[in-house]
């Protein structure tokens, strides 16, 4: 039970999700949310915005479909 893990290649690659209000985004990007109040971002472990989508399911299919990991920040 005390195997140490080991971080490298073999590790899982992580994208974090997260709810955005519409009201917080540029106009432009506002009036293309058809009427959503929210959207949700999906990011980069250094924080960099990779995808901007309608809903929390496609946030995480996106990020599989990728081989990523994704994780829901509150």
């Amino acid at each position: 039970m005390n195997t140490p893990y080991e971080f490298g290649a073999e590790s899982e690659r992580l994208v974090y999700v997260k709810t955005v209000a519409v009201a917080d985004l540029p106009s432009e990007v506002q009036e293309q949310a058809d009427g959503r109040e929210q959207l949700y971002s999906v990011h980069s472990e250094d924080g960099a915005q990779l995808a901007l989508v309608s809903d929390r399911s496609m946030a995480f299919s996106l990020a599989r479909q990728n081989d990523y990991q994704p994780v829901a920040v509150h």
